[in-house]
């Protein structure tokens, strides 16, 4: 794997990670596009180190705060939004696996990731701040974030409708949305080294590893910025639009065996 590869792959996590138009469908339209078959465990883990670097330094006082006061609503709110998508993916991890690596369903998802974003944009614009937030609230929200473990369902896109649908107003679902990604990734970081040590690792140059995860950091902090200041004064279905052409594409040309 080249540089420029490590570099515009990391570019695709950063942003998809947190723009409504899910990462995991997007590195796979990466991999495609570079004739390679898999990044790589190795740098898809590295890749989603970078993502977690970008969320740990935007929300590092909450973070640091949750830390000390382990027991805090945050905190149980938090781990309340995480265990659906922990029960989920344990349950049904050898399934999501094959599908991520295939490709099979990407199309559908994501005219399904546009379809909810786009209803959830119509909603009358909720009351609730972070202190409103219940445990309901929290777990429906983590429901949401369950089903975005198929590829190409948008986890911040699910997360951040679903918080809307709660009646959230649309800075906090974009806060509660990117903070519940934290668990998220580190899960996610947890179960590729544990698969990774558990097997090969490819081999893939030190500056290329480097590359990725620096720009996977860098235009992730960019795209929760970027997001957080889109939901206070524009309309989600500018990404409803994307998601759906993508889709549409991505369904044609399977119909017609190109990809």
């Amino acid at each position: 794997m080249s540089k420029f590869e490590a570099f515009i792959l990391g570019i695709i996590q950063g942003l998809t990670e947190f723009l409504p138009i899910s990462s995991t469908g997007h590195l796979y339209l990466g991999r495609v596009t570079f004739g390679l078959e898999e990044a790589g465990l190795f740098l898809d883990t590295m890749l989603h180190i970078g993502t977690l670097i970008a969320v740990l330094v935007y929300y590092q006082k909450e973070l640091l705060y949750m830390i000390r006061n382990p027991f805090s609503k945050l905190s149980i709110i938090l781990v309340i939004g995480t265990i659906p998508a922990v029960v989920i993916g344990l349950l049904f991890e050898d399934f999501f696996d094959y599908i991520s690596k295939t490709g099979t369903t990407i199309g559908w998802e994501f005219l399904a990731t546009g379809c909810i974003m786009y209803m959830a944009d119509g909603v009358k614009n909720g009351y609730k701040k972070l202190d409103d937030l219940s445990y309901t609230d929290a777990w429906v929200i983590g429901s949401f974030q369950a089903a975005a473990i198929f590829p190409a369902l948008s986890r911040s896109g699910l997360t951040i409708a679903a918080g809307l649908f709660r009646k959230l107003d649309r800075e906090t679902a974009a806060y509660f949305s990117f903070l519940l990604s934290t668990p998220a990734i580190l899960g996610g970081i947890v179960l590729q080294g544990k698969e990774m040590f558990g097997g090969s690792v490819e081999a893939i140059s030190f500056p290329s590893l480097a590359i990725g995860t620096v720009s996977a950091a860098v235009f992730g902090y960019f795209a929760i910025v970027t997001m957080v200041n889109v939901l206070k004064k524009h309309s989600l279905k500018m990404f409803s639009y994307y998601v759906w052409a993508l889709g549409l594409l991505i369904l044609i040309l399977q119909y017609a065996r190109i990809m």
